[in-house]
């Protein structure tokens, strides 16, 4: 394994000439959605309503108001929405303590920091799970910016939390990357105009990130570690 790198993040002048690797955080970098989907049951079961897990699988990495609304429809959202995303979001954080990064997710920060490349995380994570999620990856010698649900107005398939992430390094889409593990993700990049990766850590089957039209597939942030070269190729270098 690469030995740990110790780098400030890139905040200092010339930065927004290099390139920018943006990263979605839940199922790309920590093993994360599972936990919220088995969060997003439990609060559908305290308004007396049980979702298959299955359907909310699919719908993670939307925002919560639109999965309950997706899941629920609109009189019920209307109802309980409120309810449903704050117990899901008290069940996240109650299991924070089984949560851990995917396996290569700090080689891979490390190998991007040693290129000389800024990793962002671009992930639409509320407030809370996002302190959460960054605890977990502990990699904040790593990370030139962050970017949370504050910084967009509409989640994820919109560009909006894509484009934020660029802005907050100064770079354009053609100088950078974006990994993450949704067809909504992918659908963020592309979007936004930035070449778009997936990993099939969140589980979500290779066909759907396909279809979405994911420039290149890994198995996790391990796979796309092994093969930085090729997915350097993404950066239009």
């Amino acid at each position: 394994m690469a030995q740990p790198a110790q780098v400030e993040p890139t905040r200092e002048s010339g930065a927004g000439d290099k390139p920018a690797v943006l990263f979605d955080v839940d199922g790309t970098l920590v093993d994360s959605n599972f936990h919220h989907v088995v969060a997003w049951h439990r609060a559908f079961l305290d308004i007396g309503k049980e979702v298959p897990c299955w359907r909310i699988h699919g719908l993670i990495g939307r925002s919560g108001s639109e999965l309950v609304r997706i899941l629920l429809g609109d009189e019920l959202a209307d109802a309980h929405g409120a309810q449903v995303e704050k117990a899901h979001t008290r069940y996240f954080l109650d299991s924070g303590s089984t949560l851990r990064p995917l396996p290569g997710a700090r080689e891979l920060l490390e190998a991007i920091a040693r290129q000389g490349w800024r990793a962002v995380l671009a992930t639409s994570a509320g407030e809370d799970e996002l302190a959460l999620l960054r605890s977990v990856l502990d990699a904040e010698d790593l990370v030139a910016a962050v970017t949370s649900a504050a910084d967009a107005d509409r989640a994820k398939p919109d560009p909006d939390i894509v484009a934020s992430a660029l802005e907050c390094v100064g770079a354009q889409p053609s100088q950078a990357v974006f990994l993450g593990d949704t067809v909504w993700d992918v659908q963020a990049g592309r979007r936004a105009g930035v070449p778009t990766a997936a990993v099939l850590s969140g589980g979500i089957a290779r066909e759907a990130l396909e279809h979405a039209g994911a420039a290149a597939i890994y198995a996790g942030p391990l796979d796309v570690w092994a093969h930085l070269d090729e997915f350097s190729q993404l950066l239009r270098l």
